[in-house]
């Protein structure tokens, strides 16, 4: 209930959205609009509930005219197992959603054309998120995939360039199925322009992502993944190696001979503290 209680504080209502529901009232879709946003804030407060059980830092939850979105304080140092069930947490509100609607409708508390309709918007707001595009739930999902086998940098780089692909796609087949739908080319825009600020964002993105490290905020990785590093390699080509979810052994090698050991820990504080970007990772062997 606790956590509940945090991620409903953390609601965010856009101005516009009110707009939205005028609109709503006037066309008599009322009904809809308001099932609808229902079903959001419900998919959005799965993220946000399941965010505060593992401790997350919770900006806001907030609804907007077109969608919800749950937005997080964190900067891929958490497990990919706590980042998994954030993600699927939204999608996965649908289940009981329909469930309930389904005993509602055997009650005879509402009319099956209602849980029809109920049945309908929940499944195009799954399916809708589930789409590999970032940064929908889908998206995420592919995101932590490729996690596993690549660097962060890379698998967040190679995220935004296959989710612009895809968008490209789904834009193609939109203007084929509903060319003049408004409330589609509204969401269209804002996943354009949110591929684009994450593209140009990215290096700004990973820099965070080694801030929480160098400053302890990973939070006690439990698994560790040694990092074979040659010595002649900078301390910037060895960071923009390193992984989530894991601690990296630095493994210090000469022609392939190992000739020392580094924790992660020293090389960020010489890429951060002493500003030795450049440096090469030999170097650090006669400093620690």
């Amino acid at each position: 209930m606790t956590n509940f209680t945090s991620a409903v504080k953390k609601l965010y209502i856009h101005p516009l959205l009110w707009l939205v529901m005028a609109i709503g009232i006037a066309t008599a879709h009322f009904l809809e609009l308001i099932m609808l946003l229902l079903i959001i804030t419900i998919h959005e407060l799965g993220h946000g509930v399941t965010a505060h059980y593992y401790s997350w830092r919770v900006k806001r939850i907030a609804l907007l005219p077109f969608g919800g979105v749950a937005e997080m304080d964190e900067h891929g140092n958490r497990s990919l197992r706590e980042e998994f069930w954030v993600i699927a947490s939204g999608p996965l509100q649908h289940v009981w959603l329909v469930g309930a609607g389904w005993l509602l409708m055997k009650g005879s508390f509402i009319s099956g054309d209602l849980f029809t309709l109920f049945l309908q918007l929940n499944l195009m707001v799954l399916l809708f998120n589930l789409l590999p595009i970032w940064p929908l739930d889908g998206g995420k999902l592919i995101s932590l995939l490729l996690s596993l086998k690549f660097n962060y940098l890379k698998a967040y780089e190679m995220t935004l360039i296959s989710s612009f692909s895809l968008l490209i796609l789904f834009h193609l087949s939109i203007l084929v199925i509903a060319p003049f739908h408004l409330n589609i080319w509204i969401v269209l825009s804002f996943l354009y322009f949110s591929l684009w600020m994450d593209w140009k964002q990215r290096r700004y993105n990973f820099m965070k992502f080694l801030l929480e490290r160098y400053y302890g905020n990973s939070h006690q990785f439990a698994d560790l993944r040694p990092l074979p590093i040659e010595g002649e390699d900078t301390i910037l080509t060895v960071v923009e190696r390193f992984h989530r979810g894991v601690k990296h052994p630095l493994v210090v090698l000469d022609g392939g001979t190992e000739v020392g050991k580094l924790d992660e820990s020293e090389l960020l504080h010489a890429f951060f503290a002493e500003k030795m970007t450049n440096a090469k990772t030999k170097d650090l062997l006669y400093l620690y």
